[in-house]
């Protein structure tokens, strides 16, 4: 499970920039005005093998000068509440603010670990800027440069030293099958829920949003046993007013790291929104299997340009899942609920599917010979063999002599034979190239 990371601090000291260092991307907004973030932004990383999610709040600042400035100072707040850690960032330029002072109050009454990152340290030569930080009560003071990545590595690895590293080889354990059920407010997941149970275990209500956290309800079908992990509705960052509700968000997407099988449910009279791509794209990049369910089936099936719409709506904005089953269904009226178990079946199965050592070398001489890799300069790449190395989702390595030359185009031929070999159409693959 993904340890939460919360970046705080006052405002324009490079929380954004760190960010998206280390998530590399731009995903959050970076600009030399105070206060431009406003709202949490989150992203999952690995660090040195250690699965981290990480929240960029917004500049604290608690003065009466800006409401909105005041409900960042809340959002802050809950960010600290729900961090495991936390990386105080402060300007090494600007030197000790008053509002550095405030942050630190804060933060020591949370109790959790801090660490202290003095930015805009670009080198060795300016590293005596941090000293006055010590007198915010901390042992260690960590210089850095978000900008340029000087510091960074001695930041992060002190910031995941007592964490446990991910498991990276095969999972044995025989846990029950570990079902998240994720959405739009209002799409139907606490409805969806009770009417598989049959009786009201979790609150329903027209309200979007009502599920504040995510509630585990054991159940059994047919002999299996199955946990069903119910969510709040995950909804656009620029909707979402109550400090309770954008933690509703990292909970939902933690909910990611303990499922096996993700079911994604859509609304089939709203119809496909971003917001829906986005939480399947979060699901995917959990690698998690995927099932998608079309709820709120008996308000469009008797309406055939609904259904047209829809279907194409599903093809053109989710085709990066385009493996992911789909199940058309009704919460209200049950129609198909129980068939969802099937499917969940049908993709845990592949998701959880061990394959030998020879059988997957004896899939990759076939390819081979099918389509035999591009030459490169005078010599020609070449594969020595391949290896199942986890499952959750099926992790192929192999290896090669020259696995940075292979064309991409090549990787998804092999992506694309491995599922027709070995029937793993309905999942995530994942594959590795190392050299020999």
């Amino acid at each position: 499970m993904s340890s939460i990371i919360a970046i705080v601090g006052r405002p324009n000291v490079g929380k954004s920039t760190l960010f998206n260092r280390l998530s590399k991307s731009r995903g959050a907004l970076v600009d030399d005005e105070p206060g431009i973030t406003r709202d949490l932004l989150y992203a999952f990383i690995h660090w040195d093998d250690i699965p981290l999610a990480l929240i960029d709040t917004g500049g604290f600042d608690d003065s009466d000068r800006d409401p909105l400035l005041k409900q960042v100072a809340k959002q802050v707040e809950t960010a600290v509440a729900e961090a495991d850690r936390i990386i105080f960032m402060v300007d090494g330029r600007e030197g000790l603010m008053p509002g550095d002072k405030t942050v630190a109050d804060l933060l020591r009454r949370s109790e959790k670990p801090v660490f202290i990152a003095a930015n805009k340290i670009d080198g060795p030569e300016h590293e005596h800027l941090i000293h006055e930080f010590y007198t915010l009560g901390w042992k260690e003071v960590f210089p850095l440069s978000a900008e340029h990545g000087f510091g960074l590595k001695s930041l992060m690895d002190k910031v995941i030293s007592d964490l446990a590293k991910q498991d990276i080889g095969m999972e044995d354990d025989t846990v029950r099958i570990r079902v998240a059920v994720l959405g739009r407010p209002n799409a139907g997941k606490s409805s969806l829920i009770n009417r598989i149970l049959g009786f009201e275990r979790l609150l329903v209500s027209e309200i979007p949003g009502t599920t504040r956290d995510s509630v585990d309800t054991l159940f059994n079908w047919r002999g299996k046993e199955y946990m069903l992990i119910d969510t709040a509705g995950i909804r656009r960052k620029a909707r979402v007013k109550e400090k309770i509700e954008k933690f509703s968000m990292i909970k939902a997407l933690r909910s990611l790291d303990r499922c096996h099988v993700a079911v994604v449910l859509l609304d089939a009279e709203a119809g496909i929104a971003e917001q829906d791509a986005r939480i399947c794209g979060y699901a995917f990049e959990r690698g998690r299997a995927i099932v998608l369910g079309v709820n709120k089936w008996d308000l469009v099936q008797k309406d055939p340009e609904k259904i047209k719409h829809l279907k194409n709506a599903i093809q053109r904005q989710l085709n990066f899942i385009s493996f992911a089953p789909r199940i058309n269904l009704s919460a209200l009226t049950g129609e198909r609920v129980k068939k969802l178990f099937e499917v969940i079946n049908l993709v845990y199965g592949e998701f959880d599917r061990k394959i030998s050592t020879a059988e997957v070398n004896k899939a990759l001489e076939e390819m081979t010979q099918k389509k035999p890799p591009a030459g490169i300069g005078s010599g020609r790449l070449k594969f020595f063999y391949g290896t199942q190395t986890r499952v959750r989702p099926p992790t192929f390595e192999f290896f090669a002599n020259r696995p940075d030359k292979i064309h991409f185009s090549y990787k998804r031929f092999m992506l694309n034979q491995l599922r027709e070999h070995f029937e793993l159409n309905h999942i995530p693959i994942r594959l590795k190239f190392r050299k020999k």
